[in-house]
């Protein structure tokens, strides 16, 4: 056998290891596909995600219109007050419409009384407002704490019923794997959305506290000009 003969068959054969018409090729599974596998466990997992979607936007979008602040509110409150117009000051917050100035509307409502029942009202009012704020942020808890449930109860009822027919039908590696990592799909998705609900309400708490803090500032400023005036 010649070089340039033995240079073809190695090259005949390099050509064929490399051919895509003889390489197996890998299987690919789809998503929708992956999540059908799931069983009808899914369906309250989708429940739970289309819940956890809407209430954190409308959350959100509630928080985001209480957290609007205008600079110049306190300062013209204080002006109103200085000069004794509480119509002005109490019509200033009605056109503001925020948490802080609901609030120190209620104050306004009750100057010429004691501080403390100044100081009551509108510690009152600001817990009505973060009440408001918190509304339906229970739901976010519920579903981070129920989510993983219906993720495991699934796997579990998978694994009963995989066990079920290797009894019944006979032991099969292949039956085996697909059954378990088809199974294992609503845990996996129990715990995405239990992790976003707990990222969620996380975050919307922390805008909540911001508001919070808003509302102390402006009333520790309201009541110090009360005080100022007296």
């Amino acid at each position: 056998m010649t070089l340039l003969s033995i240079l073809l068959l190695q090259a005949d054969t390099v050509g064929k290891a490399i051919n895509p018409a003889t390489t197996p090729t890998p299987e690919k599974i789809s998503l929708f596909h992956l999540l059908m596998e799931g069983g009808a466990l899914m369906i309250p997992l989708l429940l739970c995600s289309l819940l956890l979607v809407y209430v954190f936007v409308e959350r959100l979008m509630v928080i985001r219109k209480a957290s609007i602040i205008d600079k110049s509110f306190m300062p013209r409150i204080r002006d109103f007050v200085m000069r004794d117009d509480l119509a002005g000051a109490k019509t200033a917050c009605k056109a503001s419409n925020t948490p802080i100035s609901r609030m120190v509307e209620k104050g306004i409502n009750r100057i010429g009384r004691p501080m403390e029942l100044i100081e009551k009202a509108m510690e009152n009012e600001g817990k009505l407002e973060i009440y408001q704020l918190e509304k339906n942020l229970s739901i976010l808890a519920t579903i981070e704490n129920i989510a993983p449930m219906f993720g495991f109860l699934g796997t579990i009822a998978g694994m009963i019923i995989l066990f079920f027919n290797v009894q019944h039908q006979g032991f099969s590696l292949d039956t085996i794997a697909g059954g378990i990592y088809t199974k294992m799909v609503t845990s996996a998705v129990g715990l995405i959305i239990g992790l976003l609900a707990n990222v969620g309400n996380a975050y919307l708490n922390a805008q909540i506290n911001k508001n919070v803090n808003r509302m102390e500032t402006a009333s520790i400023e309201f009541l110090d000009l009360i005080q100022e005036t007296v």
